[in-house]
This record gives C-alpha cells, structure tokens and sequence, in this order.
C-alpha cells in the first residue's frame, strides 16, 4: 500500500502532470470567462445583428487567447507531447475524420463566402434561414416542409459543415437579396385583354416599386463581380393564347422575405380590379360538360 501511495505521489509530481493540471484549470477559467463577456454583451446590446457578430467575436478572440496560454504553458512540454500525439495521430485523425471534415468546412465558409448569418439558403436537402455558424455545424431556421410558401415552420436544423465538400450550396441572398417570382393569370375570351393587361401591370407595378431601385443597384454589382449578363429588374406582363384561354404572365422582382406577402397583395388587387370592370375582363376555368348517358335495358329472364 505503501509503495503504491509512493508511486502515485511521484506520478502526481511529475511536470508533464503538473503542468496539464495548470492548464485544465486555465481552460475552465477562460471558458468561463468567455461565457461572462458573452452574456455581458447579450444584455447591453439592443440591436440583434450587432449582438450576434459581438458574441461570435468575443468567442473566437477568447478562444484563439485559450490557444495561445496554453502552448505557453505547455511550451517546455511539447517535446514529449509530440512523441505522443505522433502514435496517437493516425487513429485520432481516422476516428475524428468527420470532426476534421467539419472544422474545415467552417474554415471554408468563414473565409469562401458560401454564406453568412442572416442568409436564406438551400443545404444538405433543408431550405431556410441561417441563424448561426458554429466551428462544427450550420444552424438553419427551417422554411417550407408542412407550411406552404417561405414561412418558418417552427424547426430548428443544425447541419455538419462537412456538407459543403458533398452537395451543392443554394444561396437564394448572397450577392443579390432579391428573388424572380412570377405568376399566372388566365382571362376568359371575349374579354378585355388590352384592359387586363394593364390592370395586372398596375397592380404588379404598384407592389414592387419599392424593390425596383434597390436591386437594379444591386444587379450592376454582380454584373461587375461576376461574368453575367445586364438584366432588367422591372416588372413584365406577357400573353399568351392558346385554345382554352388567354393567359397572362407577370414576373417581378420581389425581397426574398416578402415573397408570399407581396404575391397577397398582388392578387387581391387584381381580384379588386376585375370585379370593378363590370364584366369587361373574367378569369376563365376548365368547365367539364357531362352529358347525359343512353338509356340502357336490362332484361330479366323468368
């Protein structure tokens, strides 16, 4: 007993131990205090994106300080810890192969532009907004699944970063915050159509106004970033004819956060301004005719 008691005494005293102890007791210190100045800034800042990148700040300047202490620290030591982690390195780096995958593939996105907080994007099969990127996975706030449209259908989706050296990235707002959307509107024959033409124009026109300026500008900036043709960001109406009915097509440029809000207003203001034509213009529908059938017989035999 009593020599088991002396070799463990001399273990606990050996500097490598000694040392690692130091340094656990930094890392909870410093976690702590990282935690503090996190919770100090969530309480005296109001605005919720300076509050976010000063939090994510405070983490990653806390944690590279962490860093640099501890090598310090351990800096008599590193000799040793190196034979160590040399035998240790090839089963680490196999059992942590998607923990590595993930920390690159924060790299990547910190630095590669894929995307940012705030963004609305399309990964590993989930649409919706990002809420944050942490050092091993991406936080989305889902949209769509059971709710129809772009509304937020209440689930929360963490996704490993790896996924961005497997399957493509949809970014719906990373250079341009703004969507194409369209719709269709079909007019009965007989009807008005150069009236209802400038019906759906006005009321396309009157709901998009405020998007028009704001994304040619932003447009002219893709242009110059990237090899992509001018394109118009006014509002069009085109017809088209066929045996059925005339069917018009409005495609606009709309805020990817307005999308179904602005398609509302849209559509009510057309439904307002057909019904005021007193008949002049009419959405057409698929009628189906069922006429009546021939009479049939059924002779019972006796």
């Amino acid at each position: 007993m009593t020599q088991w008691l002396d070799s463990m005494e001399g273990w606990l005293g050996h500097p490598l131990v000694a040392d690692f102890g130091t340094a656990l007791i930094a890392v909870v210190l410093g976690l702590i205090i990282i935690r503090i100045l996190q919770g100090f800034a969530v309480r005296s800042i109001a605005q919720t994106d300076t509050r976010y990148r000063v939090r994510k700040f405070i983490g990653l300047a806390g944690y590279i300080v962490l860093v640099l202490v501890l090598i310090s620290m351990l800096s008599s030591q590193l000799g040793q810890l190196s034979v160590i982690f040399g035998v240790a390195g090839a089963g680490i780096a196999f059992s942590l192969q998607e923990v590595i995958a993930s920390i690159a593939g924060w790299i990547a996105i910190s630095f590669g532009g894929f995307y940012r907080p705030g963004n609305r994007v399309q990964v590993g099969g989930i649409t919706g907004d990002v809420i944050d990127i942490g050092m091993l996975r991406t936080t989305i706030m889902e949209t769509g699944g059971w709710v129809n449209g772009d509304n937020y259908n209440g689930r929360i989706v963490k996704v490993a970063n790896s996924f961005i050296f497997k399957e493509p990235v949809y970014n719906y707002t990373g250079d341009f915050n703004f969507l194409w959307d369209e719709f269709t509107v079909p007019v009965k024959y007989g009807s008005d159509w150069h009236l209802a033409q400038k019906m759906i124009e006005k009321a396309v026109t009157e709901q998009t106004q405020d998007f028009e300026t704001d994304s040619a500008q932003e447009w002219k900036g893709m242009v110059k970033k990237y090899l992509i043709e001018e394109a118009s960001t006014a509002p069009s109406v085109t017809l088209f004819a066929d045996e059925n009915w005339i069917t018009f097509t409005a495609r606009y440029v709309v805020d990817f956060q307005r999308r179904r809000s602005t398609k509302d207003a849209i559509m009510r203001s057309i439904l307002t301004a057909f019904e005021g034509s007193k008949g002049k213009v009419e959405f057409a529908g698929a009628a189906i005719e069922i006429t009546g059938m021939p009479r049939i017989e059924i002779e019972s035999g006796t």
